[in-house]
């Protein structure tokens, strides 16, 4: 878990240079850590080839859904680095609203998911992915926030 939290901090310092290179580097650190976490999740479930044959397959989907809503938010987080030197009442309302929706996304497809996963996988096993994905989970978004300063301008 080392790794990607090394591979985040690099990111998060080119992600203040300059937009567009920022954001062709910001997907070069998601592909990244995305590897780093199917190994991370793979060394953690040590599954055997029959459950590894029916995990993966609903893990990869899984991990698509969860990149579209880390799309939006890595969006919102642009969003509010444009606005934060004079961010107006509205804006911080609508960014509010957005980051609320987008964890609100993030909980609609972890349900769903942790369902689907049940199907497939004993009750002990879905558990034990999902502390682990949600171990790496709070590490990125503990990164992330450190990065990100606390509006002052009020």
């Amino acid at each position: 878990m080392k790794k990607i939290s090394m591979i985040l901090f690099a990111g998060m310092i080119s992600l203040s240079a300059f937009a567009q290179e920022a954001t062709d580097y910001a997907e070069i650190v998601r592909s990244a850590i995305s590897t780093e976490k199917k190994a991370l999740i793979a060394d953690v479930m040590q599954f055997s080839d029959q459950e590894g044959q029916v995990f993966w397959p609903l893990y990869n989907e899984y991990q698509n859904k969860l990149y579209a809503v880390g799309t939006k938010k890595y969006q919102l987080i642009l969003k509010f680095a444009d606005h934060f030197d004079n961010m107006s009442e509205e804006e911080a309302k609508n960014i509010l609203k957005e980051a609320n929706d987008i964890e609100g996304e993030y909980l609609k497809i972890k349900k769903t998911y942790v369902k689907k996963f049940l199907k497939i996988l004993p009750a002990q096993t879905v558990l034990r992915y999902f502390q682990a994905e949600n171990k790496i989970k709070l590490l990125i978004d503990a990164k992330i926030s450190s990065e990100i300063p606390l509006l002052n301008n009020l």
